[in-house]
């Protein structure tokens, strides 16, 4: 893709941001997980990811699905950056520094979303580009009973002048989107430069659920799908035999349970790892799955022990469910470390299982712990400035 037109806005690479108020990021020190594996040599780029960025516009807190011929109304309501955005952001506010290639529109809507990663959240936009003429892609979410409906209205955006490929930047990972029987060039092309190419996968709406049909797992070192993904292109009747088999085709299959958790299998050494989900009550699930990938991808690269990155990636996850928003719920490391004072410091229930799991975070943790009002998904767009 081409460089964006105008300015390139924000400090890549996380940059310190600040949120909306002006807050200080991530307590006194920002953290970075790849501190004890980085080498002079290694790429500037953490992760690379490419898709559609969409306005995601929310709405919380309905009783149950909207009913044709009646006006529903919502107690909460939150507008952020969605589509590829919602994994950028959790990678990005992981410590990974993060590249985006995607296209913007030059509507409002396309130039909040720029703003939001780039100045919000440190991402790395270079190789993205602002379409003139292009309006940006809407989704409308409405989550109730822990579900989500979901209405999305879009175009594809027109490919710009020249050669349209995708040229990914030499990065440590790059994180994939399969589908059936399509093929993406620049896939092939990061994983031949290095890159541990991590993928999920959606529904089959072909419903041949072919495992053939995913070209590019070929090139994948990890597979992330649900549990009813994984069964129907196994041919299993048993999410963990699903992710046996899958393990056949991929170094690290992750096989995600829903309510009781995920399962994983190294393929190459036959370990396996299994570790329940963290009980939450959810507001918004739009996103998770994207978080969840993000900080298994952050476990991966940090050479954390399977169960590990297992148990980090279903945190990060649960805790992004608490709040508004596909992208700006994902949780910081100042989020993450006030969640372990709570879980030491709490009466209320017995924490000894939670304290033994997820004792691998007393090193990275910021330190003191302080919170701190990340940016979220608010009502509006935007606010105007205020004049004095």
């Amino acid at each position: 893709m081409s460089t964006a037109s105008g300015d390139q806005r924000g400090e890549p690479y996380g940059g310190q941001r600040a949120d909306r108020r002006g807050a200080p990021p991530q307590g006194d020190r920002p953290v970075d997980p790849l501190e004890t594996v980085r080498e002079p040599a290694d790429p500037a780029c953490d992760v690379f990811l490419t898709g559609t960025v969409f306005l995601d516009i929310i709405f919380t807190g309905l009783d149950s699905a909207p009913v044709r011929g009646t006006e529903s109304w919502a107690r909460g309501m939150g507008s952020s950056p969605g589509g590829v955005a919602n994994m950028a952001t959790a990678l990005a506010r992981l410590g990974l520094r993060t590249s985006l290639a995607a296209a913007f529109g030059d509507d409002h809507y396309g130039e909040y979303c720029w703003d939001a990663l780039a100045q919000g959240e440190g991402i790395d936009l270079s190789l993205s580009r602002t379409v003139e003429g292009w309006h940006s892609p809407v989704t409308v979410s409405m989550a109730y009973e822990g579900e989500r409906t979901m209405v999305s209205h879009g175009h594809e955006a027109p490919r710009p002048d020249g050669d349209a490929t995708v040229r990914p930047p030499l990065a440590r990972a790059a994180v994939a989107s399969l589908a059936p029987g399509r093929a993406e060039e620049w896939v092939a092309r990061a994983a031949r430069d290095g890159a541990k190419v991590f993928a999920d996968v959606g529904w089959d709406d072909t419903g041949r659920w072919d495992l053939t049909g995913l070209t590019d797992l070929e090139h994948c070192e990890a597979f992330l799908p649900n549990a009813a993904e994984a069964m129907r292109y196994t041919r299993t009747d048993c999410p963990r035999a699903a992710a046996r088999a899958l393990a056949e085709k991929v170094r690290y299959a992750v096989v995600t349970l829903g309510a009781e958790g995920a399962y994983a299998v190294d393929g190459a050494t036959g370990e396996t790892a299994e570790v329940p989900a963290i009980r939450v009550e959810a507001l918004d699930p739009t996103g998770a799955g994207d978080v969840f990938v993000a900080g298994f991808v952050t476990g991966t690269l940090a050479d954390w022990p399977l169960a590990d990155r297992l148990a980090f990636a279903g945190l990060t996850a649960a805790l992004s469910v608490q709040e508004f928003g596909g992208s700006l719920s994902a949780p910081t490391w100042a989020e993450i470390a006030a969640w372990w004072q709570r879980v030491q410091h709490d009466g209320r229930q017995d924490p000894e299982p939670l304290r033994a799991r997820y004792a691998f975070l007393e090193g990275l943790l910021p330190a003191p712990a302080r919170p701190w009002p990340p940016r979220r998904a608010v009502p509006t767009i935007g606010f105007r400035a205020a004049v004095p």
